[in-house]
Parts: C-alpha cells; sequence; structure tokens
C-alpha cells in the first residue's frame, strides 16, 4: 500500500489547488449557472476595474508584498553573511526558532500593540522622553501606505527565511567557503555573499518565492495593520466573497485571478532581479573588491534581526499584560491592577472555539505526519532519490496564493456538501499543513543511518517491524516535531477556514481577527494569547512524548 501514498500526496497536494483555480477561472469569465451566469463574458473583470479604488488597492497588495519579502530576504543574507559561525548568529537561532511557531495574526497584534498611538512602547518612553501626557493623534496602524503592515511581515517572514537559511547551509560547505574567502584577502561578509551564497540562494529559492506569494495575498495581517480605505486586493476580495450580494462572487473571482497574476508577475520580477545580482556579482568578482562595506551589512544585519527578536517578545508581553490588564491609561508604562477577571470572564465562553481549534489542527496534522512518513518508508525500501526539482509540488499549495484557488475549493466543497463542516475545513488545512509537515520530516528521516534497518533486515525482520522497531523510534523527536508544527500551521489557518467553513466554523484565529475592528483590547489580547499558548503547547507534548519514550534510552535519546 505505501507505493500508493506519494500519489495520494501529490494529489492532496495539487487536486485541490488545480481544482480551485478551475472554479475560480469559470465566474471570473461570467459562467455560475447556480447564481445566473450562464453565459461566458468579460463582465465580472469590467466590474473589477470600475470598482473605486481599486488600483491602489493593486498598488497595495504589490509593493507591499513585494517589499516586504525583500526586506526580509536582505535582512536574513545581511545578519547570516556577517554573522555565520559566531556566538551571536547561535543565540539569534536560539531565538527565532521558538517565535516561528507564533501565527501571523498574533504577531501583527503584538506589533499593534506596541506601536499604536497609545502602545507599550510609547508608554515606556511617556512622558519623561517624549513629554506627553495623552497619546498623540498620528495615523501608525492602518496607515494608508501600509507601512505598518508592510513591517508586520517583514517581522513574521525573516525568521522563517532565517530557519531555511539554517537548513541549506550544511549543504553549502559554508564554513570551508569562508576560510578559502578569507585566505584570499577577502573580509567575512564580502568572502560570504561572493562564496556561499551562489550556492546556498538556490535551495533556499523556493521558499523565498513562498514569502512572495504569501506577502502579497495576506489577509489576516493586512486586516489587522494594513490601509481599509482602500484595503489591499487580498481583503476585498475576501469581503466581496462574504457579502450577501451572491452577484459579487463574480467579480470577487475576476480579483482572484488578478491576484493569481499579481503573484506571478512579483516572482517574475525578482527572477529578474536574481539575474541582475548575477550580472553585478559577476563584475564584482572580476574587479577583485576585498570589501563593499562589512561594517555597515553587520550592522544592518545585527541591528534588524535584534528589533525583530525584541519586537516579538515585547509584543507577546504587551498582549500578555492586557489580557490581564484592568485599568491602564495612558501613559502609564504598566496596569495599575493586575487581575485574571477578564480570563474567567472569556475563557469558558472561547471553549467551544479552542475544542474546535485543537481538534481540527490534530486531525491536519496527524494525516500529515502518517502522508509523509509513508512517503518516505516507501523512498526508503524502494531505494528512490528524490529530484530536487520534484520538491516544487510540495510548494505548490504556498506560491498559489490562498485567495486564488480557494474561492473555486469554496463551490466544489459546496457541490459536494462539505462547506460549511469542520470537515471540509481540516481537509482544506491539510493542503497547507502537509507541505511544511513534509519538509520538516524530509530531512531527518534521509539522515538515519540505513545500517539499522539493514541489521534488523539481515536477522529476519519483516519491513513493517523494521519500520516501527527501528526507523520510528530513532526518528520519533524528528516526527514529533513535525506534528508539532502542523499543528501550529493549522491554527495559524484563517482565510481557508473563513471562505471553507463559511464563517461557521469558529477558530481562535478567525475569532480574533473579527476582533480586530473592535476596541477592547483585553478580549483581543486573550484570544491573542491563546493563538500562542496552542501552538506552544503542542510543541510542549512534542517534547513531553519523545522525553517519555526516551526516558530509559539516554543513547536513542542522543541519536534522534
Amino acid at each position: 500500500m505505501l507505493r500508493f501514498a506519494p500519489a495520494l500526496t501529490i494529489a492532496i497536494l495539487i487536486g485541490p489547488v488545480a481544482a480551485g483555480i478551475i472554479g475560480t477561472l469559470l465566474p471570473a469569465f461570467g459562467y455560475l449557472p447556480a447564481l445566473g451566469g450562464d453565459d461566458f463574458g468579460l463582465e465580472p473583470f469590467h466590474a473589477l476595474f470600475s470598482t473605486p479604488g481599486i488600483a491602489t488597492s493593486i498598488r497595495l497588495s504589490i509593493v507591499n508584498g513585494l517589499g516586504a519579502a525583500a526586506g526580509a530576504f536582505l535582512i536574513v543574507i545581511a545578519f547570516t553573511a556577517a554573522f555565520e559561525g559566531t556566538r551571536t548568529f547561535t543565540q539569534i537561532h536560539r531565538l527565532l526558532s521558538p517565535l516561528l511557531s507564533v501565527p501571523h495574526a498574533a504577531a501583527a497584534f503584538g506589533l499593534a500593540f506596541l506601536i499604536a498611538p497609545s502602545g507599550f512602547v510609547l508608554r515606556l518612553l511617556s512622558p519623561w522622553a517624549t513629554g506627553l501626557d495623552r497619546p498623540p493623534d498620528v495615523l501608525i496602524l492602518n496607515d494608508p501606505g501600509g507601512i505598518a503592515m508592510t513591517a508586520g511581515l517583514i517581522a513574521k517572514e525573516a525568521p522563517f527565511l532565517f530557519l531555511m537559511m539554517l537548513a541549506a547551509l550544511p549543504q553549502s560547505q559554508s564554513r570551508e567557503s569562508r576560510q578559502l574567502a578569507t585566505t584570499l584577502g577577502y573580509r567575512r561578509a564580502t568572502g560570504w555573499l561572493l562564496t556561499v551564497l551562489p550556492r546556498v540562494y538556490p535551495q533556499i529559492r523556493l521558499p523565498v518565492f513562498a514569502v512572495i506569494a504569501y506577502s502579497i495575498s495576506v489577509v489576516d495581517v493586512a486586516m489587522i495593520l494594513g490601509p481599509t480605505t482602500p484595503a489591499p486586493l487580498a481583503v476585498r476580495l475576501t469581503q466581496w466573497m462574504s457579502d450577501p450580494d451572491l452577484t459579487l462572487r463574480f467579480q470577487a473571482s475576476a480579483g482572484a485571478l488578478l491576484q493569481l497574476g499579481l503573484a506571478v508577475a512579483a516572482i517574475a520580477l525578482w527572477i529578474a532581479g536574481e539575474r541582475f545580482a548575477a550580472l553585478l556579482g559577476r563584475r564584482w568578482i572580476e574587479a577583485g573588491t576585498r570589501s563593499i562595506g562589512d561594517g555597515l551589512i553587520a550592522t544592518i544585519g545585527a541591528s534588524a534581526m535584534a528589533l525583530i527578536v525584541t519586537g516579538m517578545i515585547l509584543g507577546g508581553v504587551a498582549i500578555g499584560l492586557w489580557s490581564f490588564a484592568g485599568f491602564w491609561p495612558f501613559p502609564d508604562a504598566l496596569p495599575q491592577t493586575l487581575s485574571a477577571a477578564n480570563w474567567t470572564a472569556n475563557l469558558p465562553r472561547a471553549a467551544d472555539t479552542i475544542a474546535i481549534t485543537a481538534g481540527l489542527g490534530l486531525a491536519a496534522a496527524f494525516v500529515a505526519v502518517a502522508l509523509a512518513l509513508a512517503c518516505l518508508e516507501n523512498e526508503t525500501r524502494r531505494n528512490l532519490a528524490i529530484e530536487h526539482r520534484r520538491l516544487a509540488l510540495l510548494y505548490l499549495p504556498l506560491l498559489v496564493p490562498q485567495i486564488a484557488f480557494l474561492f473555486g475549493l469554496q463551490i466544489l466543497f459546496l457541490l459536494v456538501g462539505l462547506d460549511a463542516s469542520v470537515y471540509g475545513v481540516a481537509g482544506a488545512h491539510l493542503v497547507f499543513v502537509l507541505p511544511y509537515v513534509f519538509l520538516a520530516l524530509s530531512d531527518p528521516w534521509r539522515a538515519l543511518d540505513p545500517r539499522y534497518g539493514r541489521i534488523a533486515t539481515a536477522i529476519g525482520a519483516r519491513p513493517a517491524r523494521v519500520f516501527w522497531r527501528v526507523r520510528f523510534p530513532l526518528a520519533l523527536r524528528a516526527v514529533a516535531t513535525a506534528g508539532a508544527l502542523g499543528f501550529a500551521v493549522s491554527v495559524a489557518q484563517y482565510l481557508p477556514t473563513v471562505l471553507i467553513g463559511a464563517g461557521r466554523v469558529e477558530t481562535v484565529t478567525t475569532e480574533a481577527v473579527a476582533l480586530a475592528s473592535g476596541g477592547d483590547r483585553r478580549l483581543i489580547a486573550i484570544y491573542a494569547c491563546l493563538q500562542m499558548l496552542l501552538p506552544f503547547a503542542g510543541f510542549l507534548l512534542a517534547g513531553a512524548i519523545t522525553g517519555f519514550a526516551f526516558r530509559n534510552r539516554h543513547a536513542l535519546r542522543t541519536a534522534s
């Protein structure tokens, strides 16, 4: 049965995307008989481009999305070039790893609580440094230029790209390359850019494309931090899709195709930038320049990374304080009273939402881990080598903007009776959980010493017994971690839950984003805390499982 696992996995990755795009394509050209669209035409596109403010929405999506992806990428490159192999690099790695599990919406709320006119930063600086005794009348959040949204995306995507960089560095012989560059007289950062970056970049190229596609089509972060008059394109499409006026579905479908086109255009623009950078790099090498401002690169990289880590931590502190805060007037740095009354009043009401969120996450993570293990075990038994270019299939649900195919997928689920159900939402979550789980599990699994399995086979163990008694225990820590990561990804899903669940399946993320338009910071903070605590509980459970399994097996704990 294992030989069918890769086909099933590919079908889960490709099928919903393809079906969703087809389901979006037809209404975009006016064909949706259920809503009276019996003829093909361009009316939905005419309605889309005649919508007031649509040009601004398009500009916000592509400029701010591409700017966020470029900013996160450049920060990671500058920091890695200047500090790889140092103690600072290791410390940042330890700090950023747990921050990766923080959902985008929770990170956006943390940033909002920090930089708002009455936020934590101004409270810490007032009145002794600013002279303010009341919040300034300045539009920081939801600014028309989308600066706050871009900053929030950079703060969340930089840790992801940094960890992708960490996974790629061991395969690029970075240490040997840096030593060789040093012997030739190149400074640290310059030598890294010339010798390591050309080797490591092809391995992180697909994650960079995924960040571009996500940043251009983000909804939850844009709803919390982005402008509202008009909003970025993806936010407006979501509003049209949820509008009681069903005729807006045609216009929304046309906009979804436009969103897909924006993502393709942005990635094409990035590829053009790659070629231009390669041309400049060749000229730079031919010139023999040994340094290009290493001190400036180190300063920018260290400052930006420190700002991201500090901002994420302070944002978490601000969320925690607001969830327990009593009376907290500006400019007091801390609440006058702290009380659990907010939690005791609201936690029972959120119990069902927490249960649904946990159930969806556990189901999606379990199925994803099972499929990934089946594919990897099939690869091991048949002695297959997966080509690097096939990894693009894993990134397909991440490279295609969610909003470009979820509209069509919603219509498909409606036809088969899975709309507005937890089963449909769990299936939609699986599409996005599976790539992360597979990528997290594949390298540790392939790094297992094959001699253990050969010895077990040589003494008569059947393949299934070798898997359960040898390979699975050796990879248990990686399996548990991948499951926890899949659970965290499921908790963070907003758009699939809203569209496939038709607003009837409530999770802590959908509730938190819905509360963003309100003024009750304490309630928002409680749901933001729940967003962070649920993934943290998942990783704690993963650690507890491996700790219990290896309690009497110290050598196995070390090997795993």
